[in-house]
């Protein structure tokens, strides 16, 4: 075992430095796309004022070229230039709460049982499922992703394992237990508000069979017949300031700081979820979305999570299924490879056969609760419910087409996509925003994420024709322009030339060198160019999952989208607070755009219903 385990170490080493590492862009060529990406969002006097001061940044012996400087120095002495600081600035430094606003769920389909037995035996066989992926990584069997002949990075792979964000005062920090000989040995389970801890390894350091997590389930569930009368997790949900505070005042007894200290160790967090109200099919599966999210308020599942953990299985006693993921470790990318490895597991027969083993008892976590801790679990409840009330979640599949049509088309399905988005949301609030989809960058070493704007000149000039009977030019040849425009951003943003992590950049380089912060970041357009009123998101899976997340702004949505064969999922959320945005509204006039994109290429299609 130790020759195997060395020549596969030997594999990741000459894997890592197969991939190249992140570039840091051309500063002009950074200004002058972020000035082309402003023009469909500024009238001409207030484009002109900023492209004064990004000419001023830009010019030579200027703040610009020295800020330019320090980034290729940070290049060449760092692991990535922009990993860390993105994680920081965007995740660890953010003081929102983690559920709606942070971490994103996957609802996968309904399963076929309808009660705890199911449940349990569906559970059994995902743990399963999650500890034959985990050993994959840690061997290094875990084989290498491409994308179009180019290795990606998989160091994110072992982050996801037996690692939780922790809150701070002024901002948290991630700790990773997961080793792979000497880690932790046990999950967490939750259910009925009530954590365990369960062993997931036999004394000889083999995974516990199928069998043996189900019988070791049935014991937790035999000892959680009530639900508890403080849902501790509901904590993890609060505003991170307000949690951070609450953490140290929690850990302040032995017995708490124990059981929470089990929990973020645990590999992941398994939340058995109590049945929820029977609902109509066309509404399920935005309430099974809305469930996996936030588990449905105080009254509902919301006890049941634990927001700080990186990976959080959710089981319902309906069939319903899916994942929680904290977004400072995980990303789309590496989850759906679990997801895909689970689904393959789940349809492969136990042949493992239970050894005659005694088990020990699945641990249960206590909590002392004083009254200062019970005020904070009264205050979570409430901001909680506050949240989730004015979350509004709409999740539909349009059937019409899906991404093989596009591509007979000779189009890009994403990119046709997000101007079926754009086009929809004029639609509904006639103007333009600032829009950004996210792109991996996993091309490069650490790399995460960068965001491809829209909308663009092109797709601008499409939209404002698309419903204009004057218009003589053609509508096929804008949506083309419009299409092949996105695409080229898309495959910058891909190799790492995206406009937005640079700018992020030097604006963080000004920060640390004790600068004032740039005339360019000062600017009104800045701000308007990155108050994201569409945060969108591609998740392309095998299965029919769909992803949900909330907005990033008060006035903005969040659409995410996973393109299949014939169909397409969407799910789009906005915030009840505010009255000029509805998400029901935009995913009818989403459907309804999709639809007439569709009669541009095929008029004989029947109208759908306005």
């Amino acid at each position: 075992q130790y020759v195997v385990r060395s020549i596969f170490a030997a594999l990741r080493k000459a894997h890592s430095s197969s991939v190249r590492p992140q570039p840091v862009p051309p500063l002009l060529q950074t200004l002058q796309r972020y000035l082309t990406a402003l023009e469909p969002l500024l009238p001409p006097e207030e484009l002109e004022h900023t492209r004064g001061i990004v000419q001023k940044f830009g010019c030579p012996g200027g703040l610009g070229e020295n800020l330019q400087r320090e980034l290729i120095k940070r290049a060449k002495h760092s692991h990535n230039w922009i990993s860390d600081w993105w994680v920081q600035w965007a995740y660890l430094e953010c003081r929102q709460p983690l559920a709606v606003h942070s971490n994103p769920a996957i609802s996968l389909p309904k399963r076929d049982f309808t009660d705890w037995r199911g449940q349990l035996v569906f559970a059994s066989k995902l743990i399963a499922g999650v500890l034959d992926f985990k050993a994959q990584v840690d061997s290094g069997r875990l084989g290498v992703e491409y994308i179009r002949g180019q290795p990606l990075c998989m160091e994110l792979f072992p982050q996801l394992f037996s690692s939780c964000r922790i809150p701070g005062p002024k901002h948290d920090h991630v700790i990773h237990y997961g080793r792979p000989r000497r880690g932790p040995a046990h999950i967490t389970v939750v259910r009925n508000y009530q954590f365990f801890q369960l062993d997931v390894y036999n004394s000889d350091g083999t995974p516990l069979t199928e069998s043996q997590i189900h019988a070791q389930l049935l014991r937790i569930r035999s000892q959680s017949w009530k639900t508890d009368k403080q849902p501790m997790g509901i904590l993890t949900s609060e505003h991170r300031h307000t949690w951070g505070q609450a953490y140290t005042r929690l850990l302040r007894d032995k017995i708490n700081k124990e059981s929470v200290r089990l929990i973020e160790k645990s590999i992941f967090t398994l939340c058995l979820d109590s049945p929820v109200m029977r609902i109509s099919d066309e509404k399920y599966s935005s309430r099974m979305a809305a469930q996996i999210l936030h588990g449905g308020g105080t009254f509902s599942n919301s006890g049941n999570r634990w927001f700080d953990k990186t990976l959080q299985f959710v089981v319902g006693e309906d069939g319903s299924w899916g994942l929680l993921y904290e977004h400072a470790t995980a990303e789309g990318p590496p989850i759906a490879t679990l997801l895909d490895h689970v689904l393959d597991y789940c349809k492969k027969p136990d042949r493992m056969r239970a050894p005659l083993i005694p088990l020990p008892m699945p641990k249960k976590l206590y909590f002392y609760i004083n009254s200062e801790i019970k005020w904070d679990l009264e205050m979570a409840k409430q901001n909680l419910d506050i949240l989730i009330n004015d979350l509004d979640i709409k999740c539909f599949n349009f059937q019409r087409f899906g991404k093989d049509f596009v591509k007979q088309l000779k189009l890009s399905p994403n990119s046709f996509i997000q101007v079926a988005i754009q086009l929809a949301y004029y639609r509904v609030h006639s103007e333009v925003c600032a829009a950004c989809d996210i792109a991996s960058l996993r091309m490069f070493r650490g790399g995460r994420t960068d965001y491809i704007r829209s909308p663009t000149n092109q797709m601008l000039s499409f939209i404002r024709a698309f419903d204009d009977d004057a218009v003589s030019v053609t509508k096929v040849q804008l949506l083309r322009e419009a299409v092949d425009a996105y695409s080229i951003l898309t495959k910058q943003s891909l190799m790492g030339q995206g406009i937005d992590r640079h700018l992020l950049g030097l604006k963080l380089q000004a920060i640390e060198e004790g600068l004032s912060v740039p005339r360019i970041f000062m600017d009104t357009a800045y701000g308007l160019a990155t108050h994201w009123k569409l945060r969108t998101g591609q998740v392309p899976a095998n299965t029919d999952s769909v992803m949900c997340f909330g907005p990033l702004v008060p006035d903005g949505y969040a659409v995410c989208y996973n393109p299949q064969q014939d169909h397409v999922h969407f799910s789009i959320t906005a915030f009840n607070c505010c009255e000029e945005t509805n998400a029901e509204k935009l995913a009818l006039t989403l459907e309804r755009s999709l639809h007439d994109l569709q009669e541009l290429f095929q008029p004989t299609c029947h109208p759908v219903a306005k």
